[in-house]
C-alpha cells in the first residue's frame, strides 16, 4: 500500500468501516439469508476479533491482515443485520403479519390529505387491528387515498380513523424504464395502499394523537400558513416553501421541470447549502455568547438545537440530515479541541445515517448530496488555483464558478444514471440563481419571525414575491434557450462505476501528477465507449410490442431497431404527464427516437407486426372470421364474451388494457382461465411485452 493511502486511512479511519458495512448493505438486498445466519456470522467473526487482542509481538504483527479481514467481516454483518432490521415485513408486530379478514383497522393520519387530480392523498400509521375479542397493537405505515368530498378536507394530522375495507398491496406498472414505485414505498416504511370513502368510516376523526412528530408537523403546518398568506402569486408561493421546508406539494410542475433542466434544482431541494447558510446566520447572531466563558457552552447547544429542529421541519430527508450529522461532528470536534478530517467527518456522517436507515444507500438525495460534497472538497481548490483573479468582485464570482464546476465532477454521472439527462447551461444558472436563492431563504426566515407584525410581514412578503418572480422568469427563459437540456442519456450501472474510475484517473494525472492515471483514465473512456457501442449496436435487432400500464386509458407501441409506432387514445394522446412518466421512460430504455405522429387506437383491426398478427378488439364482434391470431388486445369497453370471441378468432395470447372496466376484466380473465387460454390483464400483472 502507497505511503500517501496508508496515512489518508489512518487519519479516515472511518472509511476503512464504511466500506465493508456498505457491502452488507448491498450483500442483504442482493442475497438475502436468514436473520439467525447474520446474528451468528457475526458473533463468530466478533469473537475471533477479540482472540486476536489476546496476542501480543511479532505474532500479533504478522496476523494483522488477518485480524482486518475478520474486523471487515463484523462489520459485513452488521450491515446485513441492521438491514434485515429495517424490513418492516419481518417484524413481528407489522400489521401483514396480524391480518385476519373481517377485522377493523385503526390508523392514525401522519399528515393532512393533499388534493391530487381525482383524489386526497395522505401518509398513515397502522397502530391497531380491531375484532371481536379485542385490540392487537401493531406497526406499519399505508397511503390512504379518500374520495373527493368536502368531509375529508376536515382530516388533519393525528386525527385516528378506523375502517374495515381489505389493504391492497402497492405494486409497480411495470412500464419498461418506469419509475420503481414499489420499491421506492417499501424503503420508506410503506407496502399497502387503500381507498376509503367518507361513508367507509367507521369513526372519523375519533380521537387526535399527540406526539414530537405530529408536533413538528404543526408547527411546519404553521409556517406554510405564513408563506401562503404574505407571499402574493401561486407560482412565487409554491416555490417559497419548497425552498425554506422542502414543502413540494403546492409548486408549479412546469416551473418545477424548468428548475431541473438548467440544473438548479438542488436549491429547491432542502439540502447542505441551506443548513450551511443557517449555520452562518447563527454563528453571527450567537457569536456574543463566545466570549463570555459561562455562555461558551450555549453557543453549540443553541446552534445544534436549532439546526435539528430546521433539519426535521424540512423533512428530514437524507440529504439534509446528512448535513446536519457533519456540521453536529464538526462543531463537537471544535468543543473538544479536535479538527478531524474533512473526509472522515463525511464518512463518519454517512455510517451513522446508514445505521439509522441502510436503505438511504438508495436514496438520491443521499447518493447525490455526498456526491456534491466530496467533488468539492477534491476538486474545488485545484479548480480555483487555476485562474488568479485580483479583484474581490470577479474573484467572489470565479469562486461560485468553481464551486459549481466542482460540485458537477462526481455528481454528473449519478445524474445522468437516475435523470436521463444533463442541464447544459448549469454554470450559469448556478451563477444566477444560488446567490438570489440564498436572498430569497434569508428573507423567508425574516418573514417567519416578523409574522407577528403584520404591516411588515406584508411589505416583506411582497419584496419577496418580486424576488422570486425575477429568479422564476430567469430559469423559464433560460430553460427554453436552445440546447439547453441534453436529453434521453443512458448509462448502465457498469458504464456509471467506469465513469468515476475515469474521473479518479484524470484527478490522480492531473492534480498528483501520477501518470498511471492516465493510462487508468484512457483504457476506462475506451472501455466505456465499446459497451456504448454493444449497446447501441444491440438495439438495432431488437422487436417488441409494448401493451402499457395506463389507467382508465390504452397504448401500444411496435417496436423495431430504434424506431416505433405508437398507437393510444384520445386521453393517452393528449396527458402530457403520461407522456412524461409512461412513453418518454420507455423510449429512453430502448433507445427509440420520437415516433412521431400518435396513430388512434383501432377498434376492431388486425396487423402484422414481425411476422406476428395483432387484433385490437375495441368494440362488438361482426361477422368477419379473423381466425388464428398470435396477439389479441381487448380494449375499451365493447359487448363481448369469450365465447363469443373464440367462434371468430383462435388466439395464442390474449391482453386486456387499462381501458377496460376493472369488473370487466375480471369476468373475462376469469373466462380465460377455465378455457386455459394465456391472459395478461395489465392493470393487475403490469405492463405486457413480447420480444419478438
Amino acid at each position: 500500500m502507497q505511503p500517501s493511502t496508508t496515512l489518508f486511512l489512518a487519519r479516515a479511519p472511518f472509511v476503512k468501516l464504511l466500506l465493508p458495512f456498505t457491502g452488507g448493505i448491498l450483500l442483504h438486498v442482493v442475497c438475502p439469508v436468514p436473520l439467525t445466519t447474520y446474528i451468528a456470522g457475526l458473533l463468530i467473526a466478533a469473537i475471533i476479533v477479540l482472540l486476536f487482542r489476546k496476542l501480543r509481538g511479532y505474532r500479533r504483527l504478522r496476523l494483522q491482515w488477518m485480524e482486518a479481514l475478520f474486523v471487515a467481516a463484523v462489520l459485513l454483518f452488521l450491515g446485513m443485520l441492521i438491514t434485515a432490521g429495517k424490513d418492516v415485513r419481518a417484524r413481528d408486530n407489522w400489521f401483514g403479519n396480524r391480518y385476519r379478514p373481517g377485522v377493523y383497522f385503526r390508523v392514525t393520519l401522519l399528515e393532512q390529505p393533499v388534493e391530487k387530480a381525482r383524489s386526497y392523498k395522505a401518509e398513515a400509521a397502522v397502530r391497531y387491528l380491531l375484532a371481536h375479542d379485542g385490540a392487537v397493537a401493531v406497526g406499519g405505515r399505508i397511503i390512504i387515498y379518500f374520495k373527493k368530498e368536502r368531509e375529508v378536507g376536515r382530516l388533519n394530522a393525528g386525527d385516528q380513523l378506523v375502517f374495515k375495507k381489505e389493504l391492497q398491496e402497492i405494486k409497480n406498472a411495470g412500464n419498461p424504464g418506469a419509475f420503481d414505485y414499489k420499491r421506492y414505498a417499501f424503503m420508506n416504511g410503506i407496502t399497502h395502499q387503500v381507498y376509503l370513502a367518507q361513508k367507509e368510516l367507521a369513526v372519523p376523526g375519533a380521537k387526535k394523537e399527540s406526539g414530537i412528530g405530529l408536533w413538528l408537523y404543526r408547527l411546519r403546518a404553521s409556517i406554510l400558513g405564513i408563506l401562503k398568506k404574505y407571499i402574493p402569486g401561486s407560482k412565487e408561493q409554491g416555490l417559497a416553501e419548497a425552498l425554506l421546508i422542502g414543502y413540494r406539494d403546492d409548486i408549479d410542475k412546469d416551473l418545477l421541470q424548468s428548475y431541473s433542466d438548467t440544473g438548479v434544482v438542488h436549491v429547491i431541494a432542502v439540502s447542505g447549502m441551506h443548513l450551511g447558510l443557517i449555520y452562518w446566520l447563527l454563528n453571527l447572531l450567537l457569536s456574543p455568547l463566545l466570549k463570555r466563558r459561562q455562555t461558551r457552552w450555549l453557543h453549540p447547544v443553541l446552534v445544534l438545537g436549532i439546526l435539528w429542529i430546521f433539519s426535521l421541519l424540512a423533512g428530514a430527508a437524507a440529504s439534509i440530515i446528512r448535513a446536519a450529522v457533519m456540521f453536529t461532528c464538526i462543531l463537537l470536534g471544535k468543543q473538544f479541541g479536535r479538527n478531524a478530517s474533512i473526509y472522515n467527518t463525511l464518512a463518519a456522517s454517512a455510517f451513522l445515517l446508514l445505521c439509522y436507515d441502510p436503505y438511504w444507500l438508495w436514496d438520491v438525495g443521499f447518493q447525490l448530496s455526498y456526491a456534491a460534497v466530496l467533488s468539492i472538497v477534491v476538486f474545488y481548490k485545484p479548480l480555483y488555483h487555476l485562474i488568479n483573479v485580483n479583484n474581490k468582485l470577479l474573484d467572489a464570482i470565479w469562486q461560485l464558478c468553481a464551486v459549481s464546476m466542482a460540485a458537477q465532477i462526481l455528481t454528473t454521472p449519478l445524474s445522468i444514471y437516475h435523470f436521463h439527462q444533463f442541464p447544459v447551461y448549469f454554470l450559469i444558472t448556478n451563477l444566477l440563481v444560488v446567490p438570489v436563492s440564498s436572498v430569497v431563504l434569508i428573507g423567508e426566515l425574516v418573514l417567519v419571525l416578523v409574522a407577528p407584525v403584520t404591516p411588515v410581514a406584508i411589505f416583506s412578503g411582497r419584496m419577496l414575491s418580486g424576488i422570486i418572480w425575477w429568479m422564476n422568469s430567469m430559469v423559464e427563459n433560460l430553460s427554453h434557450y436552445p440546447f439547453a437540456l441534453w436529453k434521453a442519456l443512458l448509462v448502465s450501472i457498469p458504464q456509471v462505476l467506469l465513469l468515476y474510475i475515469f474521473i479518479t484517473g484524470m484527478a490522480a494525472a492531473c492534480i498528483q501528477k501520477q501518470k498511471a492515471g492516465l493510462w487508468v483514465a484512457v483504457f476506462s473512456l475506451c472501455t466505456i465507449m465499446g459497451l456504448r457501442m454493444a449497446s447501441f449496436y444491440k438495439t438495432l435487432d431488437q422487436e417488441q410490442i409494448i401493451v402499457y400500464n395506463i389507467p382508465r386509458a390504452a397504448a401500444v407501441s411496435f417496436v423495431s431497431g430504434r424506431d416505433h409506432w405508437l398507437y393510444a387514445d384520445s386521453m393517452a394522446a393528449a396527458d402530457p404527464v403520461i407522456s412524461k412518466n409512461v412513453f418518454q421512460p420507455a423510449a429512453v430504455h430502448y433507445r427509440l427516437r420520437s415516433p412521431g405522429a400518435v396513430e388512434k387506437i383501432p377498434k376492431n383491426d388486425r396487423l402484422l407486426f414481425g411476422g406476428r398478427s395483432v387484433l385490437f378488439i375495441g368494440a362488438p364482434l361482426e361477422d368477419t372470421v379473423y381466425g388464428a391470431t398470435d396477439l389479441v388486445i381487448l380494449t375499451g369497453n365493447p359487448r363481448l364474451y369469450i365465447s363469443q370471441l373464440l367462434k371468430k378468432v383462435q388466439p395464442g395470447q390474449i391482453v386486456i388494457d387499462g381501458a377496460v372496466p376493472a369488473w370487466k376484466a375480471r369476468y373475462w380473465q376469469r373466462d380465460c382461465d377455465s378455457l386455459k387460454i394465456p391472459c395478461h390483464h395489465v392493470l393487475e400483472k403490469g405492463a405486457f411485452v413480447m420480444s419478438l
